[in-house]
């Protein structure tokens, strides 16, 4: 059968890999100004596609306005293909509302030059999130096309239909030999034909229809000019085949049209069989791998909310501001970026970018929270003023570090009851803070204390309102401060904690009357891997904390209670002394075990002074149980996952004892990095996980679960305990032979990587959770989502006012001093409250965070609604609501389903 071979120019762009981002951009200025010239003096060369990422235009167009113009025009002409991505993201690492604004902010970008390719191209991503086919939908999208994770063994054909886990369905092209393929065409004639004989026609020829999809491109590759020579001469060469210069969408819309009878594959695709999916790389740089983990966690559940609170009180909405903020999270959830995979000083670029958003962030939480403070009427001399941004009243301790008066003093609330409040830490700043006032009215009399503490403070906050605030007063009459006490026991209503002397925690479940013991085990091990995969070491040596603790103590009192425990392991200093058998340094692990009143989620805050080279340190929690199958969390729901993945691992195993008989050749034109074996795997089916908030192992009675806040990447050992990563270090971007990845090396394997090796303090946060009945009648995403939602405080005085926070202007208060914008029932899980991009309304995103159970809530507003709809992820109409007394009845969602929301108000 004659075939039709559409040959897709292209050029894979990695922002930054073993090479900078600096360096990236100043290539591209050369490469993408090749491509425009030879679009616009070729007219035969019709089509480039510049790898979906709009960012390219952005980072292009800031050197070279000038070109603004050409790009319209052949945007325009679809002869430019763009977007629909801002950059190319690892889907398996990056929160739900990362890949939303991603793609949200890609159009954007691209419609400036003119209409994008509505496909959702993923050339380069390490496996493909479950959640993937109904983003695309809510996109209006229908067709994807990516590389990795998907295997012969699933289909056989590299066309097909892809279900996600909600039900929805998009048509998948898979690249079957990677996006670089056909990225060295020969110009010999006889190197030709073999060539598209072997590269094209046998290898790239596996689709469903007489379609082939053949990719002319390569990383950071420069426009092949001749491109339109080389066609036609093997279109001369071979005239029973047809071959065309093309895109993505005319290949789809071609393979469609032949109406092929297509396969089905569901969920989550992580198998590395035919492609690399670098199962670990969850934890690769594990100091970066947690500020991605907090600042997302940070931006989306209390920066987005608050700014839309303080919105609806009449401040301005910071877009500008907050556009800024998620284009440099895209540049880090770039799939090499985000993976870590990449050389030491171009993650010194992923660390600044975290910065500035951390920096951005802080500054506009400091100046929206002190907006809506000094807007409140308040003749105290001093208030604490407690921001809830999740919409349902709480009840809980609330930490914050805070600006205080040196001299005791009764916390109100708006009431005039006594607040219970504690020092946890302090230290004194007098001198420093009071030296910073600045009086614009300087015939103003203002109150100041006597001394001024900088002071970490547990308060017991009730009844704080939905998607609100509260105001505290200060009174100096009295006190109502609870004192931190040596004690000999850590425990709340739900919990008694013990330190066992072989350093082993046990954990007494009141609620279930169930105790579990040995638990947060920590568990070190060599790190034999790369930048790319953990690997085991070949000879390893495990070292466990029990046994190993020198010190302990307990402070404690009825609203907070803490366990501080130091252990000592001893540990080889490097692989070579792990292989010896020798132990020669001590690694010093301190953990922090801390109970709030009320509060059914344990604190875990790990600090590490990090001595070792190329090894990993896990925390180990037993659910004295056993499950053959864990529940953790994807983007938009839960997913269950086998502990063990027994049948692709049998499928693995088979495929290793055929390597050892059959002899097969490998393509040695290619560069090393790229030559593919369909013999054997390129890499076995671990079951090393990620998570997005939490991972659970239960049955129908109780259960356990973890809520990491900083790598979130566990494995569930003997179907009864989870192993939490907390970090792994390692010396080179790339390696060979790793016993979790034979062969070659996946990065450079001549690049050190000095910096991986951690070695410098490390913290690390998480939480514990024990719960009765089974998974879904604990709500387990709804605890993670709260518990990943602190309360924030913000103290404000006059004295305050000044170099320490900026002067401000003084201002009469007129506002409340509570105020709650909507409620909900906290049965679905919130994934966003915004203000909307292009209307004056709010986007509320809410999901389904139960397993395979239908779940509905109901949103309450305090102002009356004008309009509200349901909308689509371009925040774009997509259906009606009816509204009654200013009430939303969300319509019921099935398992990992959500829904977008559209409301205005008067």
């Amino acid at each position: 059968m004659a075939k039709k071979i559409h040959i897709v120019p292209h050029f894979h762009w990695d922002r930054e890999w073993y090479f900078t981002t600096s360096r990236s951009k100043i290539y591209l200025m050369k490469d993408l100004g090749d491509v425009l010239n030879t679009l616009e003096k070729d007219p035969e060369f019709k089509y480039f596609m510049l790898d979906a990422q709009g960012s390219l235009l952005d980072d292009y167009i800031k050197w070279r306005p000038e070109d603004e113009a050409r790009i319209k025009r052949l945007v325009q002409a679809h002869r430019l293909v763009i977007g629909p991505w801002y950059t190319q993201s690892d889907l398996m690492v990056i929160s739900a509302e990362s890949i939303v604004r991603n793609m949200y902010y890609g159009m954007k970008t691209c419609l400036k030059y003119g209409p994008y390719m509505n496909v959702g191209y993923v050339p380069d991503s390490f496996g493909m999130a479950g959640n993937m086919p109904q983003i695309y939908n809510a996109f209006g999208i229908k067709d994807t096309l990516f590389w990795r994770g998907v295997t012969n063994d699933m289909v056989k054909h590299t066309d097909y239909n892809w279900r996600g886990h909600d039900g929805s369905t998009v048509f998948v092209t898979q690249i079957p030999h990677g996006y670089y393929i056909g990225g060295n065409i020969p110009e010999d004639a006889e190197d030709a034909k073999k060539f598209w004989k072997n590269e094209c026609l046998i290898k790239a020829g596996t689709g469903a229809t007489d379609n082939i999809y053949f990719p002319n491109g390569f990383d950071q590759a420069p426009i092949r000019r001749n491109l339109v020579d080389l066609v036609k001469k093997q279109q001369e060469a071979d005239p029973e085949n047809t071959y065309v210069i093309s895109c993505i969408e005319d290949y789809i819309k071609d393979v469609k049209a032949a109406h092929p009878e297509l396969e089905e594959v569901e969920g989550e695709l992580i198998l590395g069989k035919h492609s690399r999916v670098h199962k670990s790389i969850f934890s690769s740089r594990s100091d970066l791998k947690a500020l991605n983990t907090k600042l997302q966690n940070y931006v989306t559940h209390v920066l987005e909310p608050l700014m839309t609170m303080s919105y609806s009180l009449g401040n301005e909405y910071p877009h500008g501001p907050m556009e800024t903020i998620w284009k440099l999270l895209f540049e880090n959830a770039a799939h090499d970026s985000i993976g870590s995979c990449i050389s030491d000083t171009a993650n010194e670029d992923v660390y600044m970018r975290y910065k500035q958003v951390r920096d951005i962030a802080d500054a506009l939480v400091e100046l929206h929270t002190r907006l809506i403070a000094t807007s409140i009427k308040n003749n105290a001399d001093m208030t604490i003023t407690l921001f809830n941004t999740l919409p349902f009243v709480r009840d809980e301790v609330v930490t914050a570090k805070v600006y205080l008066p040196g001299t005791d003093f009764a916390l109100k609330d708006n009431k005039g009851n006594d607040v219970n409040y504690t020092i946890l830490e302090s230290k004194d700043l007098t001198d420093y803070v009071l030296s910073q006032t600045i009086k614009l009215n300087p015939s103003k009399k203002v109150y100041t204390p006597e001394s001024v503490i900088e002071a970490t403070v547990a308060i017991e906050a009730k009844d704080l309102p939905a998607m609100g605030y509260v105001q505290y007063t200060l009174d100096f009459s009295h006190f109502s401060k609870k004192e931190l006490k040596e004690s000999t026991i850590v425990e709340n209503e739900f919990y008694s904690i013990h330190l066992e002397e072989d350093g082993t925690l046990t954990i007494v479940d009141k609620t279930n009357n169930h105790v579990y013991k040995n638990q947060a085990v920590f568990e070190e091990n060599g790190d034999g891997g790369d930048s790319f995969n953990y690997s085991p070491a070949h000879q390893d040596l495990v070292t466990y904390s029990k046994d190993h603790l020198v010190d302990s103590n307990i402070q404690a009192c009825d609203l907070y209670a803490t366990l501080n425990a130091e252990y000592k392991l001893p540990i080889p200093s490097d692989l070579d002394e792990r292989a010896l058998g020798k132990r020669s340094i001590e690694l010093p692990v301190k953990m922090s075990v801390s109970l709030r009143k009320g509060s059914p989620v344990i604190d875990f805050d790990v600090h590490v002074d990090n001595v070792g080279k190329s090894h990993r340190l896990c925390v180990v929690f037993d659910a004295d149980l056993v499950s053959k199958v864990n529940i953790a969390d994807e983007q938009f729901g839960a997913i269950e996952r086998e502990n063990v993945h027994e049948k692709e691992m049998a499928l693995y195993n088979a495929a290793l004892e055929r390597s050892k008989t059959v002899k097969e050749e490998v393509n040695n034109d290619l560069p090393v990095n790229f030559r593919q074996s369909d013999t054997t795997w390129q890499e076995p089916p671990i079951s090393i996980e990620p998570t997005q908030s939490f991972v659970s192992l239960s049955n129908s009675e109780r259960g356990i679960a973890l809520i990491p806040q900083g790598v979130r990447e566990y494995e569930v050992i003997d179907d009864h305990a989870i192993r939490l990563t907390l970090f792994r270090t390692y010396s080179f971007m790339g390696k060979e032979n790793l016993i979790y990845r034979p062969g070659r090396a996946s990065g450079e394997r001549i690049i050190e990587t000095r910096d991986a090796e951690l070695q410098k303090p490390l913290d690390f946060l998480f939480g514990f959770t024990t719960f009765a009945g089974d998974f879904n009648s604990a709500h387990i995403a709804n605890t993670a989502k709260a518990y990943n939602t602190p309360v924030v405080a913000r103290e404000y005085s006059e004295f305050l006012n000044g170099r320490l926070i900026f002067s401000e202007p003084e201002v009469e208060g007129t506002k409340e001093d509570s105020y709650s914008l909507f409620s909900t029932e906290n049965k679905l899980v919130v994934s966003a409250i915004k203000k909307a991009e292009d209307k004056d309304g709010y986007i509320i995103r809410l999901y389904n965070g139960q397993f395979h159970e239908e779940e509905s809530d109901t949103l309450v507003f305090t102002q009356n609604i004008k309009k509200a709809y349901y909308v689509d992820l371009k925040e774009e109409y997509a259906d009606s609501i009816e509204v009654v007394d200013n009430t939303i009845h969300v319509k019921p969602l099935t398992h990992c389903k959500f829904t977008t929301i559209y409301v205005e108000t008067e």
